[in-house]
């Protein structure tokens, strides 16, 4: 992987970034294609099974089997897509493909901001359909979601919606009506959200919230307050996983198995910061008495940004702000945005695209029927680094930085339990360190940086993080090592030897290949960047079994 220098343009930087893999249009659909290839016969039950398994109707799947190439899966997905909903479930309108109504779903590719003036026709319900089918949802889960969130809905509501009912249990609303004559998909899905209770499984107490508040946050009871780790897991040496929320299905299950069979924390950074940011963290760490940052940090786009409140038009409601990234809107949608406001009273139809489109990039309304793209600074204190930690780099480089790093109120939550075992400082491995979301995180705690050995291949992000330990005065010591795949044996060995062990390893690997932009090479962890996992296992492991064998 490259990485830009210093100088490098805005046009020029690679944007895919952990949160536009959420919301960018997912082509394939995650299933064995070797298999479907090798079919001979039109009527194959596997491929038929296979469309079934995701909520289609199985006299849809035939009829589109016999208009499409067995060997063209998606062909055959966009087709059933096409086709009207399902005669189970009559009640329901039929997917039109001519239908224009409601708000282009946010799926286009950020590097093209001048396809948000293009595709303003989009079939909207299509565009979720395929988009939530290529995660691996259910057609059926999906539609309801659609249907009980509207059309309008963004990505993450809809996913939210189908996460709260895959981890629930509805009350009957008819006494008299015996379960087994329900649909398991009817059961799930078909009544209201205020219904759905959460499941209570004794072995596995752990569930993907519905407002993704992890184990809880604070201002909110914990879900959970306590929870069982295998012996072989126990800390020390703690060890901190992070990567996106929102992958395909399964990757998480793949990812838990390796780290000890431990189970992901769900958390948005909306309950931290005027700002999503959705992840899943596996960490072996306490979760009794964690604390928050103080200060708290603003809430709210007014608190976070006082000073655009005088230009806040009253129709734009937004408090918080979607997930940071790196890529940002052109001054062609600006203008276009002040030209249909500027008459002082826009059509609903012109307020819908402005909202939609201030949603998806996060604009802000920065002075009389203007709007603009947050700064660097700005997104700075809304991931709660200090200001100006990336200046003296380029513009596009700090966009790309700050786009794919921690959130550090929420980071530093979960780290927080660290603060009373290690009053004298903690010797820490950080892989993929980024712009040092972790060290910062750990310093605001109050917890001292005995050692430090960072791990991350982009220059300016160790740049970055090599100017903050020295303004920050740590007195401790920073080693860069430039790339994972580096760490060796010996490597590791002689760090133990030299540090006396490590009391934390964390980091976040790569996720261009488990969602989103990288559609010819969306094959979860086994891709070329995202299988950077396997070497952060590999480390742990050997860490955790150097450190046992002293």
């Amino acid at each position: 992987m490259q990485y830009l220098e210093n100088g490098s343009s805005v046009d020029s930087i690679d944007w895919d970034t952990d949160d536009e893999l959420e919301l960018e249009f997912l082509q394939e659909t995650g299933f064995d294609q070797t298999a479907i290839s090798s079919s001979s016969s039109s009527r194959n039950p596997g491929i038929v099974d296979h469309f079934v398994a995701m909520g289609f109707d199985e006299e849809m799947v035939v009829r589109a089997l016999k208009d499409n190439d067995e060997d063209d899966p998606e062909g055959i997905l966009n087709c059933l897509l096409s086709y009207p909903v399902i005669e189970n479930f009559p009640e329901e309108h039929p997917a039109s493909p001519s239908s224009s109504s409601g708000t282009p779903f946010p799926y286009d590719d950020g590097s093209d901001c001048d396809s948000a003036f293009v595709n303003e026709e989009e079939d909207v319900t299509k565009d979720a359909l395929s988009h939530l089918s290529g995660m691996g949802y259910r057609y059926i889960d999906a539609r309801e979601a659609i249907k009980q969130c509207g059309s309008d809905a963004s990505l993450d509501e809809l996913i939210d919606f189908i996460f709260a009912a895959q981890t629930a249990t509805i009350y009957s609303p008819t006494p008299t009506a015996s379960p087994k004559k329900r649909k398991l998909t009817e059961v799930t899905f078909r009544e209201r959200p205020q219904k759905l209770v959460k499941r209570v499984n004794l072995r596995e107490s752990v569930t993907l919230h519905n407002k993704m508040i992890g184990f809880g946050v604070p201002g909110c009871s914990m879900v959970i307050r306590s929870r069982v780790i295998t012996k072989s897991a126990l800390g020390p040496p703690f060890f901190y996983y992070e990567n996106v929320a929102l992958t395909p299905k399964g990757v998480w299950d793949n990812i838990s198995r390796f780290l000890y069979d431990i189970k992901p924390e769900f958390v948005d950074s909306i309950h931290f910061s005027a700002a999503a940011r959705k992840r899943g963290y596996i960490h072996n760490l306490p979760i009794e008495n964690r604390r928050p940052l103080l200060p708290i940090p603003p809430k709210t786009i007014h608190e976070a940004l006082p000073e655009m409140k005088n230009w806040w038009p009253v129709w734009d409601t937004r408090k918080k702000l979607n997930c940071l990234l790196t890529s940002i809107a052109s001054a062609r949608l600006a203008e276009k945005i002040r030209k249909l406001v500027e008459s002082g009273r826009p059509s609903e139809s012109d307020k819908k695209f402005v909202i939609n489109q201030c949603k998806k990039w996060n604009l802000v309304w920065v002075g009389k029927n203007k709007v603009a793209v947050l700064e660097p600074k700005e997104m700075e204190l809304l991931l709660g680094f200090p200001q100006n930690h990336t200046r003296g780099v380029s513009r596009g480089d700090r966009y790309k930085a700050l786009g794919n790093t921690f959130q550090i109120d929420t980071v530093a939550y979960h780290l927080s339990v660290l603060k009373p075992m290690y009053p004298q400082g903690m010797t820490v491995l950080s892989l993929f360190s980024g712009i040092g979301g972790a060290e910062v995180a750990l310093h605001r705690l109050g917890i001292p940086l005995k050692t430090v050995v960072s791990v991350e291949i982009s220059y300016v992000n160790r740049k970055i993080l090599e100017d903050w330990w020295e303004q920050t005065e740590q007195a401790g010591r920073l080693i860069h090592v430039d790339d994972v795949q580096k760490v060796d044996h010996s490597m590791i060995s002689q760090w133990i030897t030299e540090f006396g062990g490590f009391d934390l390893l964390i980091g976040g690997s790569p996720c261009n290949n488990l969602a989103g932009r990288n559609r010819m090479s969306r094959n979860g962890l086994q891709g070329e960047h995202s299988s950077l996992f396997f070497h952060y296992y590999r480390i742990l492991d050997a860490v955790r079994t150097m450190m046992r064998g002293r």
